[in-house]
């Protein structure tokens, strides 16, 4: 291996971890912007927080406690010195004056008896560490110091030759006591400029949601939800007030097709029906009932192609009994010969058109009535959903034709996808209206052995 591959693979394994780290915060992100926003800025407030807090303790507490500290120490020495330097004052009393008096310190001679064990080292207390640095340095002499507790004084024993000096000093002359109450005030304040956060975020993510949920409200042909106008921040108002716009454009569009498709739909219904009347004036013969034949084709291919085009949007929606929906189209198996089994689960109501949702599910269902002879439905109505699923055991559709039979004018060999006038828009039809109510239409194979038609619409 070359000395260029070799640094290719150590760096593709330097980035692995990497990699693998990244993916896994990325996955435990929150994924809305409610969230999102929340990190953007309590993070850069926390890291700020604790940068100042790390300077402040390793700078400022650690340098005032030391210096503190220095100054006790100092005192305790200068008195060490004293002792030994008379020795011949056995009662002490002058100097325990001086150092009550001049020092503060509170101090008393003991007998020559062995230093207590040393105490426990406190995990975080800086002032253990300095305080014994301090001694070691300035004394140089065997000491026993105690700074665990809640006591204001702190005790300090030191091994003289003859005897033990045992000093009481207060803890606030040798260590910076303030400290709690400056981290106590910063993360006091940081917990109110988070709240506040907080409360800001959800004022101006609320009209967002609105939003969104007027947007889906549309998307599956529903009406926008209760009060809903533009509100928050001058971007979301702007964003609401062109979403209010498309809507009314849109609908505008839909009730000037419709009128148009209503006005070619009479015309043409109008000379359908003189070509109606003229061949019952022929009277009956071959050649008139093949004629007859011809204009009811004519009609049905009407119908369905003003159906396509027209399609439901201006249709209400209203809540639906699935349960009296799928027995019709039981009863409407048996008429044909057919049998057709259904399971449903979960509520049995469903907010629809229920004009374009009986198409769908007629349009579905009579394409597998034509192609097979056993028909299961199986209905779920759950977690805001609707999943069914039509199993036949006709012929199929090849997996390779599966998305061209929702293509409007699209048929098999077979005739799949055709419907009672042979238009080729049932599956068109059908998809058309699942995608209007926000879901989709898919196939798959059958385990019955022909096809799995899978709806999916929110509920």
């Amino acid at each position: 291996m070359s000395s260029l591959n070799l640094f290719r693979h150590k760096l593709r394994r330097l980035r692995y971890p990497w990699l693998v780290f990244t993916r896994w915060i990325a996955a435990r992100m929150p994924k809305g912007l409610y969230g999102r926003s929340l990190i953007i800025i309590i993070a850069p407030m926390v890291l700020l927080q604790s940068v100042v807090a790390f300077v402040f303790m390793e700078r400022h507490w650690q340098s005032v406690t030391q210096r503190l500290s220095s100054a006790v120490v100092r005192d305790v020495a200068g008195i060490v010195d004293i002792i030994e330097t008379y020795p011949q004052d056995t009662d002490y009393e002058t100097i325990t004056r001086i150092a009550r008096e001049k020092f503060a310190l509170n101090i008393s001679i003991l007998p020559p008896d062995p230093l207590p064990p040393p105490n426990p080292k406190p995990f975080f207390s800086i002032l253990d560490g300095i305080l014994s640095q301090q001694i070691t340095r300035q004394i140089d002499r065997a000491f026993w110091i105690d700074t665990v507790g809640d006591s204001n004084l702190l005790e300090i024993r030191i091994q003289l030759e003859k005897n033990v000096l045992r000093v009481y000093v207060k803890r606030n002359q040798a260590y910076a006591s303030n400290t709690q109450i400056f981290l106590l005030w910063m993360s006091g304040t940081s917990l109110v400029l988070i709240l506040i956060s907080i409360l800001f975020l959800r004022n101006q993510i609320r009209p967002i949601q609105q939003l969104v949920e007027a947007a889906e409200s549309f998307g599956k042909g529903r009406e926008l939800p209760k009060n809903f106008k533009p509100r928050g921040a001058q971007e979301v108002r702007r964003a609401g007030q062109a979403f209010l716009v498309m809507r009314e454009r849109i609908e505008r569009q839909i009730e000037q097709r419709t009128t148009m498709l209503a006005g070619v739909s009479h015309d043409l219904r109008t000379i359908l029906t003189r070509f109606k009347l003229q061949l019952a004036l022929l009277g009956k013969s071959k050649g008139v009932d093949e004629l007859q034949n011809d204009v009811d084709d004519m009609q049905n291919m009407l119908e369905e192609y003003l159906n396509f085009t027209r399609g439901d949007g201006d249709e209400e929606t209203s809540l639906i009994n699935l349960e009296e929906a799928l027995a019709r189209l039981e009863g409407e198996a048996e008429l044909n010969g057919k049998a057709l089994r259904y399971n449903l689960e979960g509520r049995n109501t469903i907010k629809v058109r229920p004009g374009a949702f009986g198409r769908l599910l007629g349009n579905l269902v009579s394409n597998a009535i034509k192609n097979s002879n056993q028909i299961d439905i199986s209905a779920i109505r759950r977690d805001g959903w609707l999943n069914m699923q039509i199993d036949d055991n006709g012929s199929g559709i090849p997996k390779a034709s599966r998305e061209d039979v929702f293509k409007p004018f699209f048929r098999l060999d077979e005739a799949r996808n055709q419907d009672d006038s042979g238009t080729g828009l049932g599956l068109a039809i059908a998809r058309d209206i699942a995608r209007t109510h926000g879901g989709d239409i898919t196939l798959d194979d059958s385990p019955t052995g022909g096809l799995r038609v899978i709806l999916k619409i929110p509920a």
